[in-house]
């Protein structure tokens, strides 16, 4: 893989990044704490080798670190409470919220983790009619 920049924000725009690196993993997780942070049944996440540039909105930025938990830290815009990214130094890993990037990874969703965890009425599959817009 090749070094790629991407873009993203929060949901009201407060809070804009660029991300330039490589990607490693894109999981889909469906622990507890991914559930709840999300308030969906997994969340979508992107590990990048590289940097995080702030582009307007750091200021904005809140941090929820669970306190028994060793790695986990919702990092979210004060405004919206839209989930953006983290830099983990220890890693030189920029954490993202797949939800909240503007532009397509090179490297798409590789498995689905934390299965065991998994609520039972998550989206486990084709078993659901699609739309492709809303239903109503």
């Amino acid at each position: 893989m090749t070094a790629k920049t991407l873009t993203g924000s929060c949901l009201c725009g407060a809070v804009r990044y660029t991300a330039t690196g490589e990607a490693q993993r894109f999981y889909h997780c469906h622990c507890s704490r991914c559930r709840k942070a999300s308030g969906t049944g997994h969340a979508s996440n992107l590990f990048l080798k590289g940097t995080l540039t702030w582009e307007s909105g750091e200021d904005r930025i809140r941090l929820f670190k669970v306190p028994e938990a060793e790695r986990f830290t919702n990092t979210f815009c004060e405004i919206c409470g839209g989930r953006v990214p983290r830099f983990i130094e220890q890693y030189g890993v920029v954490f993202i919220p797949a939800g909240s990037l503007d532009d397509e990874p090179d490297l798409g969703p590789q498995a689905h983790i934390f299965m065991g965890s998994r609520a039972a009425w998550s989206c486990a599959g084709g078993e659901l009619p699609e739309f492709d817009e809303y239903a109503g």
